[in-house]
């Protein structure tokens, strides 16, 4: 009988060697013995906790949703109510924040992507995070432009903020958080100065 608590941090446990085992060898290659050993487990604990490689995939995705969810609300909550542009800002650098994009977890967002064309469960994730970011821009943006403006520059700042961090992702060097942060601040500065045109 597993000992009491023991299932949370069992998986965790499988979720980082899973995004180790992705690091390594990436998703197709990243076997249930593989993250098995690189737990530190028999293969029979991940079909317990998990069913199958799929039922893991989809728990590490959403292990790194709950992150990027986490830095959004920190770093709002730590500016407290501040005006939409400071809102828009912590939205924006928490897209950026190191849980998204230390090497373990943009390869495994980059295999996630490819996957989830394939698999409708992984397709539902992939639509909730991409509908979330969208929203929280656009009502961030709807207090100071009016609405489909602020939808317009909602989808530009989304497909920004994807395509900075894809393209970081493939540079194969450290990922310049900086840069990718001035031009998605510029962007949003083109965006909200519309407000007064």
């Amino acid at each position: 009988m597993p000992k009491v608590g023991m299932q949370p941090i069992r998986r965790l446990q499988l979720i980082n060697a899973t995004l180790q085992a992705v690091d390594q060898v990436g998703m197709g290659e990243a076997s249930i013995a593989l993250i098995a050993r690189l737990a530190g487990v028999s293969n029979g604990i991940i079909s317990h906790y998990f069913r199958d490689k799929n039922g893991l995939l989809d728990a590490t995705m959403r292990h790194l949703m709950n992150a990027l969810s986490q830095a959004v609300r920190a770093r709002r909550a730590a500016i407290g109510d501040a005006q939409p542009r400071a809102q828009l800002r912590a939205i924006i650098a928490s897209n950026f924040d190191q849980s998204q994009i230390n090497g373990p977890a943009m390869k495994t967002w980059l295999a996630f992507w490819a996957s989830s064309m394939h698999q409708p469960a992984l397709h539902r994730l992939q639509r909730i995070n991409d509908r979330r970011l969208y929203s929280n821009l656009s009502c961030e943006l709807q207090r100071v432009l009016p609405l489909e403006p602020a939808r317009a520059a909602a989808r530009g700042l989304a497909a920004l903020i994807d395509g900075l961090w894809l393209r970081g992702a493939l540079s194969g060097a450290a990922f310049d958080t900086e840069q990718a942060l001035q031009i998605a601040y510029d962007y949003l500065d083109q965006q909200l100065a519309k407000q007064v045109d």
